[in-house]
């Protein structure tokens, strides 16, 4: 088991719950969890989807009579292009609705850590570039800048998060297949990037070059899609110190890791904004640079440890915890 854990680090839980949140807890632990899902979790869940309800409705009123911006293909539609009042409504209720959010879960306090550098007045990120821990980690950036992310197409149908998604600007893919429109997605992120570096009043984007979520304490390697379009980024790091449950999402599944999430009493969040980083000519000319140089600068100034495997382990780590001797090839594929 040691073997195993040495194998695929980033991806161990270390909490008293266990690698799959399946571990036999102590009776203190036993007692506490049932005390909190006859009284806790009741109150969270009623006032969280409170929040969601009261969220979508508040974009369905500013987005009423405004049709979306669509691309040319119609495969991108969203509302953060939308100016005026509507647009500050929609942005300032779901910053602060999104912290509501955040306090409703134990996150009552977050500890912040801005690091400053020379920069000059020009240096505007094209996007914002954090590690990836949790669900929650969308939460926080929500409540902090409230940017666009890269989401999943079936986001976009889903009831009450769809719209509140396409107010955000998300960019949609298509993860469940390979299809053409893998670099129609890479050309809006591009375009994207672009415009929020040169227009102050465009939608940030928030990317989490990972691709995939660790347990918190290393930083795996990242693709270069973020740093193709050559413009500065502000890296972002999430820490989430615990004693009992580790809320990054690793190896346990999403209904269980809510429950028990629901069943903590207090969260915490430690956030390290770091200066923008803006590339040299070099950096600019090899994105593949760029990319790992911004990445060992996280790593240093978080004390995050450098992993080089991804997905794929991810992938295999989960196969053997549920018991799946027989790798299938799919889970080796070459190339990014």
């Amino acid at each position: 088991m040691e073997s195993l854990n040495n194998k695929y680090g980033p991806y161990v839980r270390n909490d008293v719950y266990g690698s799959m949140g399946r571990g036999e807890l102590p009776l203190t632990e036993r007692l506490l969890l049932g005390f909190a899902a006859f009284t806790l979790v009741p109150i969270r869940v009623v006032m969280g989807l409170s929040l969601l309800i009261i969220y979508y409705l508040i974009c369905k009123v500013c987005t009423a009579t405004k049709p979306p911006n669509r691309d040319e293909d119609d495969v991108q539609e969203d509302y953060a292009h939308m100016g005026g009042w509507r647009r500050g409504v929609i942005v300032t209720s779901g910053r602060f609705l999104s912290r509501l959010m955040l306090f409703i879960l134990g996150f009552y306090w977050i500890q912040f850590n801005a690091k400053t550098g020379p920069r000059e007045q020009s240096d505007r990120p094209g996007a914002i570039i954090s590690n990836h821990v949790s669900y929650l980690d969308i939460l926080y950036h929500m409540s902090s800048s409230f940017p666009s992310f890269v989401a999943k197409s079936s986001v976009a149908r889903l009831p009450l998060v769809g719209l509140i998604s396409k107010c955000l600007g998300c960019v949609y893919v298509q993860r469940e297949s390979k299809s053409s429109n893998f670099k129609g997605v890479s050309g809006v992120i591009h375009e994207r990037i672009r415009e929020a570096h040169e227009n102050k009043d465009a939608p940030r984007i928030m990317l989490f070059p990972e691709g995939t979520t660790t347990n918190g304490d290393f930083l795996l390697p990242f693709k270069t899609g973020a740093f193709l379009a050559k413009a500065p980024v502000l890296p972002v790091i999430l820490r989430y110190p615990y004693q009992r449950f580790s809320p990054a999402w690793d190896s346990i599944s999403g209904v269980r890791h809510v429950i028990f999430l629901l069943c903590q009493f207090v969260n915490h969040l430690e956030v390290t904004r770091l200066p923008v980083y803006c590339p040299s000519q070099q950096e600019q000319d090899d994105p593949k640079l760029y990319a790992d140089n911004v990445r060992r600068l996280m790593a240093r100034e978080g004390n995050l440890a450098l992993s080089d495997i991804g997905l794929p382990e991810k992938r295999e780590y989960h196969a053997v915890l549920h018991g799946n001797d027989c790798m299938p090839t799919v889970l080796h594929p070459k190339g990014d």
